[in-house]
């Protein structure tokens, strides 16, 4: 890659713009605590292995119409649509005192997803494209990602006052509206040609689908991209925030104490907001040096090993649950290797689909996690309340290792 060129991605105003946006979108204040909220609100973890159901089905059904319409209708107009279904969404959290009500909550939240997912990648591709930069996708998308996981690291420590100061931890919702309020804005400040809408919005819905499920099925490599990122994505998803439960019941039965004048919630709350907040920091190394691995290794491969990574830690979890520093080390590699494959997933992922139909495509691949997330979330839920969660992190390991040589690269070609 060209240093200067790298230079002036690196100062180029579209780009801080793109940056900016996934530093927003990812000051989720509630992020650390969103499962212990939950939890204080009398739902066990089948209940909110449910919730987080009901999300990824609203994100399955409306993934591949949503990037259609992004693709057809315009993406800037869709990520309208998307901040304003995340506002809505934080509104009722911080309302939430039932099943019902969580439920809403996700419906909502579920929405901003459906509608966010491929199509700010898709405007980037765009922009890459006008500026000649196409080669650097990964080297962009490395930064892009490292500013969004800056705003959790950021948003971490923030939550942590929030939580020693607030009465309540509904109220950390109203607070996250916030920056939801300013990325609108900004995606408003967007110059109009990344809105790159079709030439007619009245395009054929069933040309188009079986369209693209054509070139799926003579296009080997696409199927196990999209499965293999569907299976990660979901696998994360499901079991990402279940560290604040193990903490939780560690932390009451050791009696950890991390501020000597705080309450035994209140050292818990400080300690899962500094375990999120160190996984972000290192998240934002890896995503933003994850270019410099393709320099080195096929990216496919790369893939590939982020997959076995994936496996292995979760079985350690599993195996040691009651030991918190393997369980954090454990929690820290899994989002390491998250924030490293992404970037490398987005350069493999555009060399295989065509250019027309990137946001369907990338759409699609969310909506595999999304049915992947519908499946496990629950199911490790209800293996946790009636055996224990130990057993459930060993299952899922399991059913990992026997799908992934669906989702093997065995050429490691681009």
């Amino acid at each position: 890659m060209d240093e200067d060129v790298l230079k002036t991605i690196c100062r180029d105003r579209q780009i801080t713009k793109f940056r900016f946006y996934g530093f927003f979108k990812n000051l989720k204040f509630f992020e650390p605590y969103l499962i212990l909220f939950l939890l204080s609100k009398h739902l066990n973890l089948f209940q909110i292995g449910l919730l987080i159901s009901i999300r990824e089905l609203i994100i399955n059904f409306f993934e591949i119409p949503s990037g259609i319409v992004a693709d057809y209708w315009g993406k800037k107009k869709e990520l309208y649509c998307c901040f304003l279904f995340y506002i809505l969404s934080f509104f009722l959290f911080f309302l939430t005192d039932s099943f019902l009500l969580g439920a809403l909550a996700m419906i909502s939240f579920g929405f901003g997803e459906a509608f966010r997912s491929g199509t700010h990648k898709a405007m980037i591709y765009i922009y890459l494209e006008k500026k000649g930069w196409q080669e650097y996708k990964s080297f962009v998308y490395g930064r892009t990602r490292g500013a969004s996981l800056v705003g959790s690291a950021l948003s971490s420590l923030v939550a942590i006052l929030l939580a020693l100061s607030l009465p309540d931890l509904n109220y950390i919702f109203l607070f996250s509206i916030v920056p939801y309020v300013l990325d609108l804005l900004l995606i408003a400040s967007y110059p109009n040609y990344l809105d790159a809408p079709g030439k007619s919005t009245s395009v054929c819905l069933s040309a188009f689908l079986k369209r693209m499920f054509l070139g799926l099925k003579s296009n080997s490599s696409l199927r196990r991209l999209l499965l293999a990122e569907g299976l990660f994505e979901g696998s994360v998803s499901s079991i990402k925030d279940l560290v604040q439960p193990i903490l939780e019941s560690l932390a009451m039965a050791s009696g950890i104490v991390l501020i000597a004048n705080l309450s035994q919630k209140d050292n818990l709350n400080v300690l899962l907001g500094l375990l999120y907040m160190i996984i972000n920091i290192a998240g934002v190394f890896a995503s933003r040096n994850s270019y410099r691995l393709i320099k080195r290794f096929k990216a496919p491969r790369l893939l590939n090993l982020a997959q076995l990574l994936l496996i292995i830690s979760i079985l350690i979890i599993g195996m040691l649950i009651k030991q918190p520093v393997v369980v954090c080390l454990a929690f820290l590699v899994i989002n390491m290797t998250r924030d490293a494959r992404k970037p490398l997933y987005i350069d493999v992922i555009d060399d295989n689909m065509e250019k027309e139909e990137r946001a369907t495509m990338l759409s699609l691949g969310s909506q595999l996690k999304s049915i992947f997330t519908v499946v496990i979330a629950p199911a490790i839920g209800y293996v946790a309340d009636t055996y224990s969660l130990s057993k459930g992190f060993v299952a899922l390991a399991l059913l990992l290792l026997v799908i992934f040589p669906f989702s093997w690269n065995s050429k490691g070609e681009k």
